[in-house]
């Protein structure tokens, strides 16, 4: 009898300690489910001196300078509806000043999730680095920026979640972003802020993004690391519990030309939750119909294994600045039909959500972020949108793509003329 009771006790004891492990994720969430939703990614990585970070002109620089002739950036930002900017040392047709915004202050963030709530779209992945959060500058970056996100989703009700990006991760680094998923969980409350949050859950549980799996690209890491993260994310009694997106190469489905040749990446597929092909640069307008066919046979492969699957779609593409070597304006836009090919085509390949690369990549020309018709002019040339096309134009068909996936709008082939003001 005494036996028994020591069992029951100890029984009771786990019980406890499992019950207690459950309360580290609120149990619902406003947002419960991905489908339905276009999702874009947020870098939120850029500085300027005097926002506080100490970083000077983070991420706008090329080679350690920030001048006219020497930027990372291809689109330059419209600035004028932003509480806080920071002059830059490059110059308007008028001979003023040009202007930037900081990631690292809050209104910052606030301007952005207000336009996301102003155009539909439905919310964001805020990224981070697995290379930055071991530095504690960079650490102290993202941790503000996605504080600030946190804030200003629940204002504006737009849903968010973490994409962790392994690029720069050494072998052994998961045990880096265990550390600092738990880091996030403790000390900004990321997934049990009430029954009505704004972390978006999928499947019941709160979703967390793992992109750089998979690759062939001679990464310091591979699929080991993956799975370990997986694992933990997925079983770990206390900080577990999650549903996994994983960002994978464009060809993972075939072992195609970006893609290790590995047969495990499959058997990892089949453990996440919803698989997420990275398409930025595999295609242009022209040659996007046949890709589209990729899609529909990728979410078969998806549908045969019991994950779900959400596609990349992208405005148009333009690195020039940070590779001089690469034309400007690689990947046209052409006032939106790139864009609107895409939804097109993932919707009726049957996504029934997209990712959208990026909110505010201004550095690789995919930003749909409101960007400015009068750059600076000199040694430093930036992409613009058309003259008969608003800078607001992205912002308002990816509002358009959330309503027709969620048939709130009828499918339409051509794209949606801008709105008249």
């Amino acid at each position: 009898m005494k036996i028994r009771r020591s069992l029951i006790a100890v029984l009771l004891i786990l019980t406890g300690i499992g019950a207690f492990a459950q309360t580290k994720h609120g149990k619902t969430s406003a947002f419960k489910s991905y489908r339905g939703l276009v999702m874009a990614g947020y870098q939120g990585w850029f500085n300027a001196p005097g926002d506080g970070a100490g970083r000077g002109w983070n991420h706008y620089l090329s080679h350690g300078k920030f001048e006219p002739g020497s930027t990372n950036i291809d689109v330059w930002p419209d600035v004028s509806e932003y509480k806080k900017t920071y002059k830059s040392p490059f110059k308007l047709a008028d001979g003023s000043d040009a202007y930037l915004y900081s990631s690292y202050d809050a209104s910052s963030t606030e301007t952005h999730f207000k336009w996301m709530q102003q155009y539909g779209v439905d919310g964001v992945f805020v990224q981070r680095f697995i290379s930055d959060v071991q530095k504690p500058a960079s650490r102290n970056h993202n941790d503000l920026v996605l504080g600030n996100a946190l804030k200003y989703s629940e204002k504006y009700h737009r849903a968010i979640s973490v994409m962790y990006d392994l690029s720069g991760m050494r072998a052994g680094g998961d045990s880096l972003l265990i550390k600092d998923w738990k880091h996030l969980v403790d000390s900004l409350k990321l997934t049990n802020r009430g029954s009505k949050q704004t972390w978006l859950y999928h499947r019941g549980k709160p979703l967390v993004a793992v992109w750089g799996v998979g690759f062939n690209d001679k990464r310091r890491y591979g699929l080991a690391e993956a799975e370990r993260i997986i694992d933990f994310l997925k079983n770990d009694p206390v900080y577990g519990g999650c549903t996994v997106l994983l960002g994978v190469p464009t060809f993972w489905r075939d072992y195609g030309s970006d893609t290790e040749k590995d047969q495990h990446l499959h058997d990892l597929l089949r453990k996440v939750d919803i698989v997420h092909p990275w398409f930025v640069g595999r295609f242009n307008e022209g040659t996007y119909p046949k890709f589209a066919t990729r899609i529909a046979d990728d979410i078969d492969w998806c549908n045969a294994n019991k994950v779900e699957y959400v596609p990349t779609i992208f405005p148009g593409f333009s690195w020039h600045n940070m590779n001089p070597r690469a034309p400007q304006n690689q990947i046209l836009r052409n006032r939106g039909k790139f864009y609107w090919k895409q939804v097109n085509g993932a919707i009726k390949a049957g996504a029934g959500m997209l990712y959208v690369a990026m909110f505010d990549e201004v550095d690789e020309g995919t930003a749909i972020l409101k960007s400015s018709k009068n750059p600076p002019v000199g040694l430093s040339s930036f992409v613009t949108v058309e003259d008969d096309i608003p800078n607001d134009y992205y912002l308002y068909l990816t509002g358009y793509a959330a309503k027709v996936l969620r048939k709130e709008l009828p499918m339409r082939d051509s794209v949606p003329p801008p709105v008249k003001k």
